[in-house]
């Protein structure tokens, strides 16, 4: 499956680790993350670009990882043909929603 991975600078530790995570269950990863931590930078920077690519079938789902979760689910659900829905661990290792398409 091809995944998507986005996130802010609330989920920008996570991106180190996700990505090889899905790579060795055999997934395809595009990343969506920025280069660099910049904790001025939103979610909606990385976010939309997957709900796009989501929306054009580029990639199948993925995570969008931002600080609580739920303004990643927002931005997400406004791109037509893609939903998002906050959720989270028991033990997460960082706050963060994790958006799927459905």
């Amino acid at each position: 499956m091809r995944i998507g991975i986005a996130a802010d600078h609330g989920g920008f530790a996570l991106n180190a680790t996700l990505p090889a995570a899905l790579q060795g269950e055999g997934h395809e990863v595009i990343d969506f993350v920025a280069d660099a931590l910049v904790v001025g930078d939103d979610y909606p920077d990385f976010v939309v670009p997957l709900a796009r690519a989501a929306a054009g079938g580029t990639v199948t789902r993925g995570p969008a990882i931002c600080g609580s979760g739920v303004g990643a689910c927002i931005a997400t659900n406004k791109v037509p043909d893609v939903r998002a829905a906050r959720s989270s661990t028991p033990s997460p290792p960082t706050k963060g929603g994790f958006g799927w398409r459905v």
